[in-house]
């Protein structure tokens, strides 16, 4: 998404930069972002740091809640001046540069934590976007799959059977888009044949979509088994087929399910799944 708004915006020429915070050791983390001078310390060779590289453009700070104190007021003070000071320099550098912060954790509920400064976070909060995880918008799971099977495939093209898709709209995703790629990835290189089948899922995949018969029918299922979470998957991958059924219409919908429209309303609002009329 920081990507996307980068190529859609005035800036588009200019540099992407993309760092992320929580990949950097603490002491490395100022003098990526800001630069270091030349013979700072010994064997130590000046160069640009990302806000210059980004100069013109856009840099993107994923995991921006893992910055460490001293690094979040240097970047407050970058972000108010559009100035930068290098490492071991004096000299105050200029930058035009576009900032786009992401993070997986609430940046106010670690302001009130003592954990962010909260004059960073009212200087970061300008626009706010919140994305979903992949589990309330089960509906661009089929989408993604095509895309990254054509992203990955070899030179043979490679689909998924209609059981292994529907293993994956039934499935959670805690790893959310990343860990979809990087099974559709991994299911391309290991498969040998033009089709993934049900059969070639891992296994957590596979529990929903293909062995909660045998599970149920099984006296004592080896790895037991969630009947409300599996039950709730089920639900909302045909509550989805309902609504596509029915082109959106939350009252055709409701009538194949054998609701009514109240219920399905409630249904499709916990499942986080957005309906027409």
């Amino acid at each position: 998404m920081a990507r996307q708004l980068h190529q859609l915006s005035h800036r588009s020429r200019g540099p992407f930069v993309a760092v992320n915070c929580a990949a950097i050791v603490e002491s490395l983390l100022e003098a990526e972002l800001f630069g270091i001078e030349d013979r700072t310390a010994t064997g130590v060779r000046g160069r640009r740091g990302k806000f210059e590289h980004a100069d013109g453009g856009t840099l993107f700070l994923d995991e921006v809640s893992d910055l460490a104190p001293a690094a979040q007021a240097k970047l407050l003070r970058a972000i108010q001046e559009l100035t930068v000071e290098r490492v071991g320099g004096h000299a105050v550098r200029k930058v035009d540069t576009r900032i786009v912060v992401a993070t997986n954790r609430s940046l106010q509920e670690l302001v009130s934590g003592g954990q962010f400064r909260e004059d960073l976070f009212y200087r970061l909060s300008g626009v706010e976007l919140h994305v979903p995880p992949l589990r309330a918008r089960r509906q661009d799971i089929p989408d993604l799959c095509a895309y990254f099977l054509s992203r990955y495939q070899t030179p043979r093209p490679v689909t998924l059977s209609p059981e292994a898709a529907q293993a994956m709209q039934l499935y959670d995703w805690p790893g959310n888009v990343r860990e979809l790629e990087n099974l559709v990835e991994r299911l391309v290189i290991l498969n040998r044949t033009d089709v993934i089948g049900v059969d070639d899922l891992p296994r957590n995949l596979r529990t929903p979509a293909t062995d909660l018969a045998a599970a149920v029918a099984s006296d004592a299922p080896a790895d037991g088994i969630d009947l409300p979470a599996t039950l709730a998957r089920i639900e909302v991958v045909l509550i989805e087929r309902a609504m596509r059924a029915a082109n959106g219409n939350k009252t055709r919908a409701a009538e194949l399910l054998g609701l009514s429209r109240t219920t399905l309303f409630d249904k499709l609002k916990r499942a986080g799944i957005e309906a027409g009329e």
